[in-house]
């Protein structure tokens, strides 16, 4: 076995959010790309932040030959009604609009936190539905994430409910590991889990055992977040990825790290880190090579 072959093929299993690294979009593909990745989630702020506009972003992505992992996030959406709702749609709609023209095929809605939401979970569906139908035109799929601090939705297995509700073909769910860590939902309701209604699975660990109040889970998941393998549920890490192999999923592995520290460091220090975690997921949790001597891995369990 050609072993840098092997290397690279491991990586390319993963991808990276542009949140990780601090600089400009350019450096951050360029970056990603050297690291062995071939795929990155994207943000809003990624392009309507770029100097050139938020067209010269779309075309440095499609020239970076990185594929588009998703576009992220639509936040607030659902259970709105009146003029509030008539607004967020407006804004889904554009949300929509520049998911398209990068060409990623999964938008990233997170659960509403606000109070001015209902908490019925067939309003959430409905809304969701018709998010869905916008989006279906143009190719997207919508992948609905539980926040752990979400009002109403704040693990898993809500969302999952809700997207059962809805019923919609280009509906799914998102998987975070920091929220399901969070919130410490147990992992056994994924066998309720359509897996090809899986749409994304975003990958990461904290350094703390819990974050016991929503406003701690705020701001552990806004800042301290590690790469798979650097914090400390590891164990629980291993269970998740294992269980949705198990399953059939066969979609994309992101790491959504959020980290004030990795901001300070150099793109290619980070870079690096998150390859080794991609290079400790793909051969010893999902033995997808043969192990490579000498190979530099992270702790396992």
């Amino acid at each position: 076995m050609n072993h840098s072959r092997s290397i690279e093929e491991a990586v390319r299993g993963f991808g990276m959010d542009t949140i990780t690294l601090a600089g400009p979009l350019k450096a951050k593909l360029q970056a990603m790309r050297e690291a062995g990745f071939s795929q990155v989630m994207l943000k809003a702020n990624d392009l309507v932040g770029h100097p050139e506009g938020w067209q010269a972003a779309v075309r440095e992505v499609r020239e970076s030959g990185l594929r588009g992992t998703g576009f992220q996030v639509l936040r607030d959406f659902e259970g709105l009604s009146g003029h509030l709702h008539e607004y967020k749609l407006d804004i889904a709609k554009t949300m929509l609009q520049m998911c398209a023209a990068l060409g990623s095929k999964v938008l990233l809605v997170c659960s509403s936190t606000s109070a001015h939401a209902s908490q019925d979970l067939d309003h959430h569906a409905r809304d969701l539905r018709k998010l869905a139908m916008l989006a279906l035109p143009l190719g997207i799929r919508i992948a609905y994430e539980g926040l752990s601090w979400g009002r109403t939705v704040n693990e898993y297995t809500t969302a999952w409910d809700v997207v059962c509700r809805a019923d919609c073909p280009n509906l799914g769910i998102g998987l975070d590991s920091f929220h399901m860590l969070a919130a410490k939902t147990p992992l056994d309701a994924l066998a309720d889990i359509d897996p090809d209604k899986i749409f994304l699975v975003q990958l990461s660990d904290f350094l703390w055992q819990e974050a016991r109040t929503f406003e701690e889970r705020m701001t552990t998941a806004r800042t301290y977040r590690v790469f798979p393998g650097e914090g400390v549920h590891t164990p629980q890490i291993i269970e998740l990825v294992q269980a949705l192999d198990r399953m059939g999923y066969v979609g994309d592995h992101s790491f959504e790290v959020f980290n004030d520290d990795y901001q300070q460091m150099p793109l290619p220090m980070v870079c690096e880190r998150a390859r080794r975690s991609a290079l400790w997921l793909a051969e010893d949790v999902l033995r997808r090579s043969l192990p490579l001597p000498g190979q530099l891995r992270l702790r396992t369990a």
